[in-house]
């Protein structure tokens, strides 16, 4: 939707299951246009779309993609956003750290991102103010990586594909930014990580040398471009599990120059104190699909665990001593998920800011979690708690 001064807001398909293009395109029918009919029936809804490889190269096809756009315009819908972390399939299967996979180490993700800007270029609408934007893998998992040699990799990538948007640019008049996504246990996982490697590797003097090899551009143009092209997709359930503070954030990303192309609103599971029954109703969250990185705060300060069961087995009895912020999406209209809280504080003080100064242009809401959520914290049709979601953050937006 937009809501005005440039910003729009969705949610991203990436929560109904679909890994071709003809589960995409029913996904639409069957979920999207009852989102949009219970909340702008009578305007326009934005989409923030989730292409796996596979979908996105059966897209690709012609007569596949003016079909869409034509589905599009008559739905009176409009794609401004791709999710282009999950490469492959993300739902009903193990997908824990094989999420990250390929990284962008791996050519074959630069190659995956490129179609999908080349893909959203031809899916914007005519607005020639509306930037388009691809979210990412935060370039690897940490623990796959083997050292500086896998850095410099990833940032070889990621400059090519810069190049890649300033060529398509230059075709096309649309401009595409990519938005690494901070993760726990990810390369880039904090946001002290994201400013020291964007001010060292993506946004410093060789970066700015490579570019202008890459694009033939001037230096200063390609130093803009750097910026314009390359950015970070702020998850607020990340941020919130890593103990991140909103203001102090969009304090050091601005003072960085690092633009936020995409806030993604989620919430995360909180336990204030580790009591026995919260602990043991915890257990029911451990699904083998996701990874749920726990971050606790202690007496010693901040201890990361890479997924739900290590936490677990890591504190043998209960503390009222440690906090731990669990990586689980859930519904960002809950504060409470009794016996837990949410990290909803943290979503509604980034919202506040955002009100006061966009942080950025384009919001989605991203509960993909729906198919493992205990469902007693569900509250009706994944159509009617999508809407529900998007009508919280409009309220929050006084919108």
């Amino acid at each position: 939707m937009n809501l005005g001064g440039g910003v729009h807001l969705t949610y991203c398909s990436n929560i109904h299951p679909a890994e071709s293009w003809a589960e995409v395109r029913a996904n639409f029918d069957r979920y999207v246009v009852a989102v949009r009919a219970r909340l702008v029936p009578d305007g326009e809804f934005g989409v923030g779309l989730r292409l796996s490889a596979r979908a996105a190269a059966e897209l690709s096809e012609p007569a596949v993609l003016a079909e869409f756009r034509d589905f599009l315009e008559r739905s009176r819908m409009y794609v401004f956003t791709i999710n282009g972390f999950p490469y492959g399939t993300f739902h009903g299967t193990r997908v824990k750290e094989a999420v990250y996979q390929p990284d962008w180490r791996d050519p074959e993700r630069l190659r995956y991102s490129n179609l999908l800007a080349e893909l959203l270029a031809e899916l914007l609408p005519a607005d020639p103010d509306l930037e388009g934007t691809v979210s990412t893998v935060p370039g690897a998992y940490k623990a796959a990586l083997g050292g500086p040699q896998d850095v410099a990799l990833m940032v070889e990538h990621l400059l090519r594909h810069v190049a890649h948007l300033v060529a398509l640019r230059v075709r096309t008049g649309r401009r595409i930014a990519l938005a690494l996504e901070p993760e726990p246990d990810c390369f880039i996982e904090t946001i002290d990580e994201a400013v020291s490697f964007f001010e060292r590797e993506l946004h410093g003097p060789a970066a700015v040398r490579r570019t202008m090899e890459l694009t033939g551009l001037e230096h200063a143009a390609a130093e803009l471009a750097l910026h314009e092209h390359l950015g970070l997709c702020l998850d607020l359930c990340h941020a919130a599990v890593e103990f991140e503070q909103p203001a102090e954030c969009i304090r050091r990303l601005g003072r960085s120059g690092i633009r936020v192309h995409k806030m993604q609103i989620s919430a995360g599971l909180c336990l204030p104190a580790l009591d026995a029954d919260a602990l043991e109703a915890l257990k029911r969250f451990d699904d083998p699909v996701y990874l749920h990185q726990v971050v606790q705060r202690g007496p010693d300060g901040l201890t990361r665990f890479s997924d739900l069961p290590a936490a677990l087995a890591a504190l043998p009895q209960a503390s009222a001593e440690r906090e731990w912020r669990v990586h689980f999406h859930v519904p960002i209209f809950l504060d409470r998920l009794a016996p837990f809280a949410s990290t909803q504080s943290f979503v509604r003080e980034m919202l506040a800011i955002h009100r006061v100064r966009p942080v950025s242009a384009h919001l989605e809401v991203e509960t993909y979690t729906w198919g493992v959520l205990p469902e007693r914290f569900r509250c009706g049709t994944v159509d009617a708690d999508v809407a529900r979601e998007l009508a919280w953050v409009r309220t929050e937006l006084g919108v």
